[in-house]
This record gives structure tokens, C-alpha cells and sequence, in this order.
């Protein structure tokens, strides 16, 4: 089987080395530029209309032999595809982002924590009826959250 992404635009943010990002983009209010390469800016017509975008990204820094590994939220150690960890077999970021405005082939938008010259794969608007699964749970963050007494 062979498998070929192409990224279709850059991230323009501020963050440039770790640690300068937030561990969630979504408590971020940076101002972010999504940069969509010119031969699929057609391809966003109409996203104007849109509130919010679902970011899928390319997390080119990240570590892809990672398969166990502990998060900012607990000291013990989960399966990668039980965390949002960056360090993954194949680092695809998702994110969910306010779009501010667009202009011509660049968004601005909020809530996102990659760092700057991070490839785009995609992107989709959000859908809270679509998207929105309001009973969802992690069951061992829920567990940590209990052990801080539900601190962040």
C-alpha cells in the first residue's frame, strides 16, 4: 500500500521550539496564519461562512518511534494512542480553531498550538452538530483530573 500527503499550506505561528507552545491549542488566544499554497486557494471558497475549522496537520518535529508515553496531566505512563502526545507513528495534529478572517489564501485564525512551518494537511469545517460528542470521556485523564481535585 502507498501512502502520499501533500501539504496544501504552512502554519505561521509564533511558537518556533518547544516549550513556547501551550500543551492545548485550544487555551491559546495567539493569532495564527494559516498559509494555503496558491494552487489550492480555490479550494477555499466559501470558508468564510465558517465559525470554526477542524486543522490537520503535520507534526514534522515530532518523535515517530513513541508508542508509550506520559502526559502533563499524570505521571503515569499510557499507550500513545490513549494521549494527544505529538510523539507518534504517523504525527498527524488536529485542531479545532476560531476562523477570524480570510484574506486571499491566508486565514487567521485562534486556538492553535503548532509551531511555525508546520505543513498543513488539511482542512474542514466544524460542525457542532456533526462533531460535538458531549458524553465523550478519556477514562484516565478523568482519573487524574479526581487526584488534583479537577485542576487543569
Amino acid at each position: 500500500m502507498e501512502l502520499t500527503l501533500k501539504p496544501i499550506g504552512l502554519i505561521r505561528s509564533p511558537y518556533v521550539k518547544r516549550g513556547d507552545a501551550p500543551h492545548q491549542g485550544k487555551f491559546s488566544q495567539e493569532v495564527v496564519e494559516l498559509e494555503i499554497f496558491p494552487e489550492f486557494e480555490a479550494g477555499l471558497k466559501d470558508i468564510e461562512s465558517c465559525s470554526h475549522l477542524i486543522v490537520l496537520y503535520w507534526l514534522d518535529r515530532a518523535k515517530r518511534n513513541v508508542l508509550i508515553t506520559t502526559t502533563p496531566h499524570d505521571d503515569e505512563e499510557h499507550g500513545v494512542f490513549a494521549t494527544r502526545s505529538p510523539n507518534r507513528p504517523n504525527p498527524i495534529g488536529f485542531q479545532v480553531v476560531k476562523l477570524l478572517e480570510r484574506k486571499g489564501n491566508k486565514l487567521k485564525v485562534i486556538g492553535l498550538d503548532a509551531f511555525d512551518g508546520t505543513p498543513i494537511l488539511d482542512l474542514k469545517p466544524y460542525s457542532v452538530e456533526l462533531d460535538s460528542v458531549p458524553e465523550a470521556q478519556i477514562g484516565w485523564f478523568e482519573k487524574a483530573k479526581g487526584k488534583r481535585g479537577g485542576e487543569k
